[in-house]
């Protein structure tokens, strides 16, 4: 019977010593929220677009590049496909420096 009774006294004590609230009036310090957004990804015909901007840009700062220079912008497209994109940069280039 005592330990239950000391027992209980321990418990109230706790719980009202856990149960008291800040008395001073003021609202509790707000905290940060983090929020994160997700990279939108691109669609394989966007990138492919971005891929041949790329070139274009590419092989008017510098006209020696060959296709195993492909820009970054490039990275992981197919690379059956690199040849065609190289080509079209060129010809996107070509149509920049007739305009």
């Amino acid at each position: 019977m005592r330990r239950t009774t000391v027992l209980l006294a321990v418990l109230l004590t706790v719980g009202g010593v856990a149960g008291c609230s800040d008395s001073s009036g003021e609202d509790p310090k707000p905290t940060a929220t983090v929020t994160k957004t997700a990279t939108p990804s691109l669609s394989t015909a966007e990138a492919r677009a971005a891929c041949v901007n790329a070139w274009a840009n590419a092989l008017l700062e510098d006209a020696d590049l060959g296709v195993e220079d492909e820009p970054k912008a490039c990275e992981g497209l197919p690379g059956d496909d690199r040849l065609d994109r190289y080509m079209e940069g060129l010809q996107k280039r070509n149509a920049i420096n007739r305009g």
